[in-house]
C-alpha cells in the first residue's frame, strides 16, 4: 500500500494525498518503508556510477573513485539523507501551529517522506553522474518536489488554502536550506573526513 501511495503522489497527488491521510503511518513506518528504500537509490546509484563509469562535468574524461571512497561517502550521504528528512518533519511540526494546523509528528514525517519522492527517485540519474544531467534531472524533480508539497500541505496538515500557501513556502525555505546544508556539509567531509581517493590517481 506504501508503495501505491508513492506511485500515487507522482501521477495523481490531489487525490494521493487524501488517500495518505486516511492511512494514518507512523513515523517509524515512514523510516523503515519508505525512507530506508529511496534513500539507497540515490547512494546505490552514485556509488554504482563513480566507480564503474566515473563522474564528469562535461561527459568527457571521466574519473573513477575507489571503492572504498566511493562506499564510505555513499554510507555517510545515506545517513544524511535519514537525517534532513527527519529534521524537515520536526520544522514543519514545530511550525504548523503558527498557521493553524493540528497534525502529529508522524503525519509531519508523512508529509516530508511523501514530498521527497521525486527528489529520491531522481537519484537513479546518478548511474551516469556527469554533472549537467544531474542538474537537469534534480531541477526537474525539485519543482515536481514543490508542487507536492503546495498540494499537500492542505490535505495532510488540515489548513485552509490561503494558509497552506504560506506554510508550504516556508517548508519549502527550510527544504531548501536543508539541501543547501546536505551539499556543504558533503563538500566539507569529501575534502577533510572522507578524503576521495581516485582510480590510478
Amino acid at each position: 500500500m506504501f508503495l501505491q501511495h508513492m506511485w500515487g503522489v507522482i501521477y495523481d497527488p490531489k487525490h494521493e494525498w487524501r488517500d495518505i491521510r486516511k492511512e494514518h503511518y507512523s513515523m517509524m513506518h515512514c523510516f523503515l518503508s519508505q525512507i530506508s528504500i529511496l534513500a539507497a537509490i540515490p547512494a546505490l546509484s552514485l556509488f554504482i556510477g563513480t566507480t564503474q563509469i566515473g563522474w564528469s562535468i562535461s561527459g568527457g574524461d571521466f574519473v573513477k573513485l575507489s571503492m572504498q571512497s566511493a562506499m564510505m561517502a555513499a554510507i555517510a550521504f545515506y545517513v544524511a539523507m535519514w537525517i534532513g528528512v527527519g529534521f524537515i518533519a520536526y520544522v514543519i511540526h514545530w511550525m504548523e501551529r503558527t498557521y493553524g494546523g493540528k497534525a502529529s509528528l508522524d503525519d509531519c514525517m508523512v508529509l516530508a517522506t511523501f514530498t521527497a519522492t521525486p527528489m529520491f527517485m531522481a537519484g537513479i540519474v546518478g548511474l551516469y553522474p556527469v554533472l549537467w544531467l544531474n542538474v537537469i534531472v534534480g531541477m526537474v524533480a525539485l519543482a515536481y518536489t514543490v508542487y507536492l508539497l503546495y498540494t499537500g500541505v492542505p490535505e495532510i496538515m488540515q489548513i485552509p488554502e490561503d494558509r497552506a500557501f504560506f506554510f508550504a513556502s516556508s517548508i519549502l525555505t527550510v527544504g531548501l536550506c536543508v539541501l543547501v546544508g546536505l551539499l556543504a556539509v558533503t563538500v566539507i567531509m569529501w575534502s577533510t573526513v572522507i578524503p576521495l581517493s581516485y582510480v590510478g590517481g
